[in-house]
């Protein structure tokens, strides 16, 4: 009864910290888009380059403002730390009360879903800390959880013994590494989403000089619209004499910086839920082949997965021996985000076959 009640104060609490922590960083991304770009490694770069070009009064005005917005997104941080202990903690006592490891069923692995954006959440926020990670990663996490405490039955969030089939110890290895793969690759496919909203937006502007009149090196000290002004110069190409000279000034580069940045940790979780996929893939293989005598009996699960794994393929592929970036990999990705919810949820909802079972009846 005690680990019943303290399953029911964990969930409550991450319920409640969730919705906080989107209500926060929504606020935040809508009306302080300044915060937006800002990123652990571009900053770096940013202040080391500047301090070539400009005087160090104004590096140490960037690195002031780039400061004060760490520590803005400080309570953001906190928020999502409480919401992954609590859903951790809810985990736990279910594990104990069924006495199995919890991930038998829907509710069950929606939990550890969440748990895994949380996750996903505070790792991808050590390399990019942006306030538009939590405005896409919270709700997903929150939306997730939700669906899993209001709209599945009662009878499915209770706990209840195995079925023979799963009374194995791969399952703690096979699906735990599976789930983690779908949280990995839906915040990397959000992540492209985003991407791809952010630079239908976006218009690098390129000045004349005769529609400016700035100061080479300029840098703003308030924002990070960054303005790099220089000289090109004309060469006549039968005498190499020089023919004008023109003032060229490219503005909003820290928003094409962080586009780029964008891309980046977009790229890096998808790499990662493809590795864990991976393996998820062949150590369900092999739970298969113990469970049933076959490693690979196109079951509607494991078409879909294999599915999932081709797109994400593509993915890496055409990153590493292309050298695609930017859209064109994000329109794989953003496709890859509704394959994996159909590999997901969509094969338990309607498919019939050997993983149907405790998830819908």
């Amino acid at each position: 009864m005690q680990y019943l009640i303290l399953e029911n104060f964990f969930s409550n609490t991450s319920f409640v910290f969730l919705f906080v922590t989107m209500l926060f960083y929504w606020i935040r991304t809508i009306f302080f888009p300044e915060s937006w770009n800002y990123t652990n490694k571009s900053n770096r770069q940013s202040v080391k380059s500047s301090e070539r070009t400009i005087s160090s009064i104004s590096a140490q005005g960037i690195a002031g403002d780039a400061l004060s917005k760490v520590h803005g997104n400080r309570f953001g941080t906190f928020c999502i730390l409480i919401c992954n202990l609590s859903l951790a903690g809810q985990l736990v006592c279910r594990w104990i009360i069924s006495n199995h490891f919890p991930l038998s069923n829907l509710y069950e692995s929606l939990i550890f879903l969440s748990w895994g954006f949380t996750l996903s959440h505070i790792l991808l926020e050590k390399i990019m800390s942006s306030p538009l990670i939590g405005s896409i990663l919270a709700p997903s996490a929150l939306l997730t959880s939700s669906f899993a405490y209001f709209v599945l039955p009662e009878t499915m969030k209770k706990a209840t013994p195995l079925v023979p089939a799963l009374q194995s110890n791969w399952l703690m290895m096979h699906v735990t590494i599976m789930i983690l793969s779908y949280a990995a690759l839906i915040a990397g496919c959000l992540l492209s989403i985003m991407f791809l909203v952010l630079n239908s937006t976006y218009d690098p502007a390129v000045l004349g000089s005769k529609a400016i009149e700035s100061t080479p090196g300029a840098i703003s000290k308030n924002t990070e619209n960054y303005n790099f002004n220089t000289t090109v110069t004309s060469i006549d190409a039968n005498t190499s004499y020089p023919i004008s000279n023109d003032k060229v000034e490219i503005t909003n580069l820290s928003d094409f910086n962080f586009q780029k940045g964008l891309d980046n940790i977009s790229y890096r979780s998808l790499s990662i839920g493809f590795s864990l996929l991976t393996i998820g893939i062949i150590s369900g293989a092999v739970w298969a082949n113990q469970a049933w005598g076959s490693y690979w009996s196109w079951d509607p699960k494991e078409t879909w997965a294999l599915i999932t794994w081709l797109i994400f393929a593509t993915y890496l592929h055409t990153r590493l021996n292309y050298g695609w970036e930017g859209k064109k990999p994000a329109f794989i990705a953003s496709g890859g985000f509704f394959i994996i919810w159909v590999c997901y949820f969509g094969v338990n909802l309607f498919g019939k076959g050997l993983h149907n079972y405790g998830f819908w009846n």
